[in-house]
């Protein structure tokens, strides 16, 4: 790790790659070169100003904006491209903005951004680059830093935008980061895209020609539409080898990634709050700091860039005292019961699920009010006394007798027009006077701008988990900003509403975790419609969908691992027939996919035929021993689930043991066998897979594979049989099609 500055030439480097930026002769800051570690001295006197002539801000016609890779890009000086940053002046009306170099310095640590998420501060070292672009003619000032760390090959962006002149000026647009790649089109683009139940998809396509991006306009989520998420890779990358480029932004709002190739062949990948509907007003003396986002290079292909996320998101994001802290594996009464249960009957559940081995009961909606359907109550945050006589402080204590740890579910950013919240203060409520406010899952949303509704928030979930034994709180949000505006807002300031709903919602949380630190808090939204690192920032772990369907859940998970660890995915084993999508599928299938996550269950214990209740208790077993190989080892994505078998894996740092999950989505007569290569093993080790009851070296589990059996007959009977169920076992017809299984690879 260092940062070295010679000539005008600032050089990042990581423990693997380079990053490198010079100052021309106008002043700009110029992006040189990003890829594999390139030696500290490195000129790079070969790269070239620009290709052809074009409009040019100086007397040197050879120098133009639009041909030059910029490192912080702004319109209106013969760059025809979207920048970075775009600000219009009051005095004169235009948008026209120029930076030039005025300074840097650097920091022996790693920046902590105000009422924003950030990377953390660890033992390990860091250094952040700061450098300072100014404006003169604005009285303008943009503070660019660039943090590396000596144990990650990430690099991470964000800038504060300073007014130091007398012009009243408006961002229109701040972006996190900005990448120029001159002369190079030959790049794809990989984007995690879904919606409700299908979230975070993984497409891959060829970049052609013009702009093309991704956004969040929902305005309290980063969305399921599309994740603030994007690689850039060769045609040719694999999961193995080839060049990629990941990006990731630590925010939870509107955020845009957009691409931009030119046809002279100049890429440019950008990535910050969205533009669309944002405004920000930076009177003289104010700064707006923008949300920070994160890069990182490899040339051994996507799953090196993914396990390296993977490390940075442990490490860097997720809060201290949950990073090596197993997850509970916990039950959740929700498609068990929906709105219908009574203190009894948790209870019977909790009693129950303690049997099977289960460590945390958590109790979701309808607990609070009077709450009995989604019509009523959101807001109210008391005891609903004629399901609950003894209250939730009552209940925890109950089910903590039992040798249980306690959850509870909130949404508290919602109101329902029903409540004794939305009597007291309909003022409240997000809408647009001119027109009836839009409904989602019949709520509405709290302006959360408000100090009074962060207050009341505050006070209402502290007096909660004070006065009862909690140790996991679920805090939901089913619906998106719709009629956004702020009665507390002046006219000017109105698009400012939705990144100061994510500063206040952040602010809340803050509080909160700060006053609760062994409450474990997962993040939810209809699903996993806020998966960001900006949450994670807040809460460890963030429930991956709604849809728990093992099928649909393999594209979910898949593509959720390019940027997030195992340790964050939310992953439950729920009843079949499946309440999304109908689908049938063992208990064994069910389970070998929820166990690479977070693992739990989303069921009755009461409704639970007594052969698989048996087992349940095994899989549970199974992931107390292996859960620590599952949260800290190396995820390796095997075969992806567009085709017919997907397969996944987590290898332990030293190479000697993997945890391996297969799966044949559809079976077919005379079935083929199935060969998997295993990934990073020790070559000249030997191994045990005693499930299949065979040894085998290193090298040849990496090379020439392991051929799964056609059939149940060759599963030998271990710990993990009950997460194995292959092809037609022919033990109920209605699982015919869909087959998984699980296997513990480990050195002799």
């Amino acid at each position: 790790m260092s940062i070295s500055i010679k000539n005008q030439q600032f050089h990042l480097q990581t423990p693997t790659t380079s990053y490198i930026m010079d100052i021309i002769s106008t002043g700009e800051l110029r992006h040189l070169y990003y890829g594999n570690k390139l030696h500290q001295d490195a000129k790079l006197e070969h790269t070239n100003l620009t290709m052809v002539l074009a409009e040019s801000p100086t007397k040197d016609r050879t120098i133009s904006y639009y041909n030059i890779s910029r490192e912080y890009p702004s319109y209106g000086r013969s760059d025809y491209r979207e920048g970075s940053i775009h600000i219009q002046n009051d005095q004169y009306g235009d948008t026209i903005i120029e930076l030039e170099y005025l300074s840097h310095y650097i920091i022996s640590n790693c920046p902590s951004l105000k009422n924003l998420p950030h990377i953390r501060n660890t033992q390990d070292k860091a250094e952040t680059l700061v450098i300072t672009m100014i404006d003169k003619s604005l009285g303008l000032e943009i503070d660019l830093y660039y943090t590396i760390l000596e144990e990650s090959d990430v690099i991470t962006r964000f800038s504060i935008i300073k007014n130091t002149g007398s012009m009243n000026l408006k961002i229109l647009s701040a972006l996190s980061l900005s990448l120029d790649i001159c002369c190079d089109k030959n790049w794809e683009l990989i984007t995690l895209n879904g919606t409700w139940g299908r979230e975070r998809k993984l497409e891959r396509s060829p970049i052609s020609y013009g702009a093309h991006y991704i956004s969040s306009t929902q305005g309290n989520s980063s969305s399921s539409l599309h994740n603030p998420f994007g690689m850039l890779v060769r045609p040719y990358t694999t999961e193995t080898s080839g060049e990629a480029i990941a990006t990731s932004l630590i925010y939870s709002g509107n955020h845009k990634l957009n691409v931009e190739l030119t046809p002279l062949d100049n890429l440019r990948l950008m990535l910050g709050i969205n533009p669309f509907d944002f405004n920000w007003s930076l009177n003289p003396g104010e700064e707006f700091t923008t949300p920070q986002a994160v890069i990182c290079y490899s040339s051994q292909g996507m799953g090196s860039v993914s396990r390296e996320l993977h490390h940075f998101v442990q490490n860097r994001i997720i809060n201290p005292k949950w990073k090596d802290h197993q997850r509970y594996i916990l039950i959740n009464n929700w498609e068990g019961t929906y709105f219908d249960f009574n203190e009894d009957k948790i209870l019977a559940m909790a009693e129950e699920a303690k049997k099977l081995g289960i460590e945390l009961f958590v109790l979701d909606d309808g607990w609070f009010g009077h709450r009995d359907n989604d019509f009523t109550s959101l807001g109210d945050w008391f005891d609903y006394k004629t399901k609950l006589p003894n209250g939730i402080k009552g209940l925890s204590q109950k089910i903590s007798d039992l040798g249980l740890k306690f959850g509870l579910w909130f949404e508290p950013e919602m109101i329902s027009e029903d409540s004794d919240l939305f009597k007291n203060h309909p003022e409240w409520r997000i809408e647009c006077p001119r027109y009836i406010p839009c409904q989602g899952r019949n709520q509405y949303v709290l302006d959360m701008t408000r100090k009074d509704v962060q207050d009341y928030l505050y006070e209402k979930i502290s007096s909660v988990l004070e006065e009862s034994t909690i140790h996991y709180v679920k805090w939901d949000k089913n619906r998106n900003l719709t009629d956004i505006m702020s009665r507390e807002l002046p006219v000017n300031q109105q698009k400012e509403f939705v990144h100061r709903y994510m500063l206040s919602l952040y602010q809340l949380f803050d509080r909160l975790i700060t006053k609760f630190p062994d409450i474990l808090f997962e993040s939810c939204s209809a699903g996993g419609n806020r998966f960001d690192l900006g949450m994670l920032y807040y809460m460890p772990q963030t429930w991956a969908s709604d849809n728990t369907d093992a099928i649909q859940r393999l594209d979910i998970q898949w593509g959720s691992s390019m940027g997030y660890p195992l340790s964050s995915i939310g992953s439950h084993v729920s009843e079949s027939p499946n309440h999304q999508t109908g689908r049938y599928a063992s208990l064994q299938l069910r389970g070998a996919v929820a166990l690479f996550g977070t693992f739990g269950y989303e069921l009755d214990p009461l409704k639970i035929p007594l052969k698989e209740k048996e087992i349940i208790k095994q899989q549970i077993h199974a992931f107390k021993k292996y859960r620590t190989l599952i949260s800290q080892g190396d995820f390796y994505r095997i075969q992806s689930p567009e085709t017919n078998v997907c397969s996944w894996g987590v290898v332990s740092s030293d190479k000697t043991e993997a945890l391996i999950m297969v799966t044949r989505i559809l079976s077919s007569a005379n079935p083929t066998m199935i060969k998997i290569n295993i990934p990073n093993l020790i070559s000249s080790a030997l191994y045990s897979v005693d499930e299949l009851g065979i040894t085998a070296y290193g090298n040849e589990l990496m090379n020439s594979g392991l051929w799964m059996p056609v059939s149940n007959e060759f599963i030998k009977n271990t710990e993990l049989s009950c997460f194995c169920s292959w092809n037609r076992s022919g033990i109920d017809p209605c699982f015919p099609d869909f087959s998984g299984m699980v296997f513990h690879i480990k050195k002799i």
